[in-house]
């Protein structure tokens, strides 16, 4: 039974609360260290080191997703699992998933409450007070696995604290925050593989050479066994099917639920983790469900209703998609030529430590038009203007627009400017239902829409 509205909205103003304090405790939001994180575990009783069997995964592309298959393989084989990922993209409540479902928030309130005490207003980050909440909530409920998913980089990740994972996995590396990893592929993989612990198998996706390379010198200094696409196993798609193989089991399984042929190599490394799992049996009938019952919002999202469809012409396809680095620009691209050609209107708003012209160029060759927006309520936005700047550098026919709502409503009008020049004589409405709208650019942008239209 759900609570009264009343008693929600005051939990849900007691969390938001709580969580405005957690983010004035450091200066900065991102101060990669393990000291702080380790002092503040050690003080709450190390309840790292008290946890289920951990699957630790880093990587620049895809990890939430193959995070997400990995859950529902695990879910559909009977596993309890708890989950941690970042950022949330409407509730904060997102992050923690405790034996599948969403932490409430009556409990999360607790745990935040007792780590603000236990610090004692001792300088810490946002996401290290808050994943030592996650870690006291994982080693407080009985669960047969914990996936953990990295912030951001690894080697000096607040979640690189759990010693002996059980399994470690790296999905595809590119260039991205590169204020903190490194400026070349090599010195970001330097980061994610720091996640490698000795004697623990790991998991990898498809990698640049450079990346690569980096990973199996990591890997043999820490004599941790690989387990590589290309390597160890492979998969591919057919027109209605994911073939996946490696020296021991070849499976034929349907499609994976989420769109996009990029969804084709992220379901193919949890496939690889999901064997590579000691002492866990995931067979293929449990694959083959959790292909097909998996969930990862945002994630080619097709929006179907609220006040942005509204604001669209009668039968205007709406996407959502969280790039928010050229490599997910890439992918979004090629998710995009898989869906039947129509003209497509392109709405941006990126942070301001990302290389907008980089997400953005790959895109340019399919809009139509861009509107480049600041996220809204996002201090760290990069504003309209300087994105409208990235987006003609990346080749966009692109301009500004006061808000999400106003660029829809610029959208709309182009959409319907571009019908009536194409062929006057037709009725615009019937030429509405040909057209599409794409909204990226940042999980910051879309967890605002989905809070509005979801």
């Amino acid at each position: 039974m759900a609570p009264p509205a009343d008693a929600a909205a005051d939990s849900s103003a007691a969390l938001d609360a709580i969580l405005q304090r957690l983010m004035a405790l450091h200066p900065k939001a991102i101060d990669l260290s393990l000291d702080r994180i380790l002092a503040l575990l050690a003080k709450l009783g190390d309840p790292h080191l008290h946890l289920p069997p951990v699957f630790h995964v880093a990587g620049s592309k895809g990890k939430g997703s193959t995070t997400a298959f990995l859950r529902a393989f695990a879910e559909a084989a009977g596993y309890r699992v708890h989950v941690y990922t970042s950022p949330h993209l409407v509730r904060f409540n997102e992050r923690i998933r405790l034996n599948g479902s969403l932490i409430d928030d009556a409990r999360l309130i607790v745990l935040l409450e007792h780590c603000e005490r236990v610090n004692a207003g001792n300088p810490i980050t946002f996401f290290e007070i808050t994943t030592a909440a996650a870690f006291l909530a994982f080693a407080e409920t009985p669960a047969d696995l914990v996936l953990l998913e990295t912030g951001l980089g690894g080697i000096a990740d607040t979640t690189n604290v759990v010693p002996r994972p059980l399994l470690t996995a790296i999905t595809p590396i590119g260039i991205d925050h590169v204020q903190f990893l490194g400026s070349t592929v090599g010195e970001i993989a330097i980061a994610k593989a720091g996640i490698i612990k000795p004697n623990v198998p790991c998991v990898v996706g498809p990698q640049p050479e450079e990346a690569e390379a980096v990973i199996e010198a990591r890997a043999a200094e820490c004599h941790a066994p690989l387990y590589r696409h290309g390597r160890e196993w492979l998969v591919q798609a057919s027109d209605d099917s994911l073939l996946w193989e490696d020296r021991a089991h070849a499976f034929r399984l349907p499609r994976p639920a989420l769109p996009g042929p990029y969804q084709i190599g992220n379901a193919g490394v949890a496939i690889a983790c999901a064997q590579q799992l000691d002492g866990f049996s995931i067979p293929e009938t449990a694959l083959a469900t959790g292909l097909r019952c998996v969930e990862w919002p945002a994630r080619m999202q097709r929006l179907t209703k609220g006040p942005l469809i509204e604001a669209l012409p009668a039968g205007t396809e709406l996407w959502l998609d969280g790039a928010h680095n050229a490599m997910a620009g890439e992918a979004l691209a090629e998710a995009l030529r898989e869906l039947s050609p129509k003209p497509t209107w392109l709405v941006a708003g990126v942070l301001n430590t990302k290389d907008a012209t980089g997400l953005l160029r790959p895109l340019a060759p399919l809009m139509r038009q861009a509107f480049c927006i600041a996220i809204p309520g996002e201090a760290n936005s990069l504003p309209a203007d300087d994105l409208t700047r990235a987006a003609l550098a990346a080749g966009l026919d692109a301009q500004p627009a006061a808000s999400l709502l106003a660029a829809m409503q610029a959208v709309s009008d182009s959409i319907r400017a571009d019908a009536a020049s194409a062929t006057p004589a037709r009725d615009n409405h019937a030429l509405d239902t040909h057209t599409r709208v794409v909204i990226t650019g940042s999980l910051y942008l879309a967890g605002r829409v989905l809070a509005e239209n979801s």
